[in-house]
């Protein structure tokens, strides 16, 4: 390679992947230990959040937002399911972007960067469930495709 040639950049480039905010929380906490007699049914929400950080080069920062709610389920019809735990992640990463066309941009933000930071969050997630004495929330992988393809469409809903 020449000295006037510019090396090679490749289309998508990941600076940087950081917890930017976490939070457990065991509401019943020590007695939720003793009298848990179930698995806990979990319920999770996911998002995407994308914020461009750098005009030149294109930076941007990705965000995979993960909330899990566990309750136990009444052991019988005049008791109210009981909140075992909370968890929510923010993951994010920074991702430069060179060289991709204006339509491709994105889908490469909404579904590439959140394909990335998916297995580290993952395990942060199992991780934390497990340190905390429950079983580890084990995250099923997520179709990023049809995650945007949802947003899109709820976009064109509303326009």
């Amino acid at each position: 390679m020449s000295e006037t040639e510019a090396p090679h950049q490749p289309p998508l480039a990941v600076n940087l992947q950081y917890v930017k905010d976490l939070s457990f929380e065991v509401p019943g906490a020590p007695a939720i230990y003793g009298t848990l007699r179930s698995q806990p049914q979990i319920a999770l929400n996911l998002d995407v959040q994308v914020k461009r950080v750098e005009e030149t080069p294109a930076v941007y920062e990705v965000t995979l937002s993960i909330r899990a709610e566990a309750t136990e389920l009444a052991q019988d019809e005049n008791a109210k399911p009981r909140n075992v735990f909370l968890a929510e992640l923010a993951y994010a990463g920074l991702f430069t972007l060179t060289g991709i066309a204006p339509e491709n941009v994105e889908p490469v933000l909404l579904i590439e960067c959140p394909r990335l930071l998916f297995p580290f969050a993952r395990n942060i997630l199992a991780d934390i469930t497990r340190e905390s004495g429950f079983p580890p929330v084990m995250l099923q992988p997520i179709d990023f495709v049809a995650l945007w393809q949802s947003r899109r469409t709820e976009q064109v809903g509303n326009a």
